[in-house]
């Protein structure tokens, strides 16, 4: 409870730091780039109805056309008779916002080549070798596929929607009941009446609000996810969100959802969400609280997340975040566990991104994560046994990564990224070659908490070096 208490002040002090800055203008930063415009389109609308309307923008002037030489010339102007105007000069040409009348679309294309030092054969074959403690772009040493997504959305007026069908290793990772759930990253309508002066009601399924990354690579300055992204927070809720402008800088709101990645929940209880997000001219605050009952099929238990990112924009050419998460969970009917067993996870996450010229950008990340209990990581640490099935091996551990990334942008729309990734745990966890010596045949045996054998480990490493070029395409108004 005091580990829980001092999280949350923590994100409240930001909160009350960010009041007391300066503000003067600055760009929004990409991890944070769908919330912020969010917040913008909100802000807007709950403008005052006394402020000025905007000039309207003056049409382009068509291009001239070239004249024969045949044509005759023109006579000259009398003397005395002022010259005409000389004609406005044409505008740039606009650049493709990829609408189709009322409707908006975007898209990405994420594709990876990723060699990993190990070389961890999950189940003794080359096919399955895989990055351990990555999201998204787990298959290692081969070319995959990250991401394709096609999304569709209208701004609400007072009605709007957003439908995003994906494709790749990346709906493969991300929890989903049966069938065409899979694909859908977001599906959502939105209501947003003109008299409400800017509050915003989403129902359907959206991504999560907490976090410094989203699911979208090119959106990020890394290109692996963060073990905060991956392990501490939800990719996902289902239910209803709503958004409210504070002032001009802040909006706040609440969401009641299924719980953490459930389309369709595990019990009949519901997880309550508050958000708050402050965006200023040097600096943004983000912070989440998500809180319910989600063991299956109980209603027992609290599981509790606490999120708070801080944004830092002082120039155009350097930015920065740190991300904080505490998370604490009583489990239930949450095999290998015992019933009534308490369970917590905290971490921190720093970034630099650096941005000397538009093309290049250079972006290191470092953190730190704690499991103590290894439930956080639980799904990380699964290894097939001989027949088959799975052991499951909690693995209390603290891990650390830097992620070192390069990025160049071709053309708008088209980025090379080149990455390096260290990671490194107090415990044998990463599989070096073969499988780990406690899911061989000798234990097909449920395994509990504290009883994996003592020779677990055998064959295996204390940490990861990963090596990663990825090539993304992306297209919308949204990028």
């Amino acid at each position: 409870m005091k580990a829980r208490s001092t999280c949350f002040l923590l994100g409240l002090g930001l909160v009350g730091l960010s009041m007391t800055l300066p503000a003067s203008a600055q760009q929004t930063p990409p991890e944070q780039q769908k919330q912020t415009q969010q917040q913008q389109s909100i802000l807007l609308a709950s403008a005052s109805p006394e402020a000025a309307p905007a000039t309207p923008a003056t049409p382009a002037v068509p291009e001239t056309a070239t004249l024969s030489t045949s044509a005759p010339a023109q006579d000259a102007p009398a003397q005395g008779t002022p010259a005409p105007a000389s004609a406005p000069a044409a505008a740039p040409a606009a650049a493709p916002t990829w609408s189709i009348g009322p409707i908006d679309f975007e898209g990405t294309i994420d594709g990876y080549y990723n060699l990993n030092f190990n070389h961890p054969l999950v189940d003794g074959t080359n096919d399955s070798e895989q990055n351990f403690l990555y999201n998204f772009n787990t298959p290692a040493n081969q070319f995959s596929l990250n991401m394709a997504k096609l999304g569709m959305s209208h701004m609400p007026d007072p009605v709007g929607f957003e439908f995003d069908f994906m494709y790749g290793n990346t709906n493969a990772i991300i929890p989903h009941a049966s069938g065409f759930d899979e694909y859908v990253e977001n599906a959502y309508v939105s209501f947003k009446p003109a008299v409400a002066k800017g509050i915003e009601l989403d129902f359907g399924k959206f991504v999560t609000s907490a976090g410094a990354e989203v699911i979208e690579s090119y959106s990020n300055w890394n290109y692996s996810r963060s073990l905060l992204f991956s392990w501490a927070i939800p990719y996902f809720h289902f239910g209803l969100r709503s958004t409210i402008p504070v002032g001009k800088k802040w909006v706040v709101g609440a969401q009641l959802v299924n719980g953490w990645n459930n389309t369709i929940d595990n019990n009949s209880a519901k997880t309550l969400g508050v958000t708050a997000m402050g965006t200023y001219s040097k600096f943004m605050i983000n912070a989440n609280y998500y809180g319910g009952p989600e063991n299956p099929g109980s209603n027992s238990g609290w599981k509790a997340l606490y999120d708070t990112t801080l944004t830092l924009t002082p120039t155009a050419k350097f930015n920065a975040y740190i991300n904080y998460d505490y998370g604490d969970d009583q489990l239930y009917n949450t095999f290998p566990y015992t019933d009534g067993t308490h369970v917590h996870w905290d971490g921190i996450a720093g970034a630099l991104h650096f941005m000397p010229t538009s093309k290049w950008s250079f972006t290191p990340r470092l953190e730190w994560f704690n499991d103590p209990q290894g439930f956080a990581m639980l799904g990380a640490s699964l290894g097939a046994t001989a027949s088959g099935e799975f052991d499951v091996n909690p693995v209390p551990q603290q891990v650390k990564e830097f992620t070192g990334t390069v990025e160049y942008k071709w053309l708008e729309g088209l980025m090379f990224r080149g990455e390096y990734r260290y990671d490194w745990s107090t415990a044998d966890f990463f599989l070096k070659g073969g499988e780990p010596a406690c899911t061989g045949l000798e234990h097909e045996v449920a395994l509990t908490v504290g009883n994996c054998p003592a020779d677990f480990g055998q064959g295996n490493s204390k940490n990861q070096s990963t090596l990663t070029f990825a090539i993304i395409g992306y297209f919308g108004p949204k990028r």
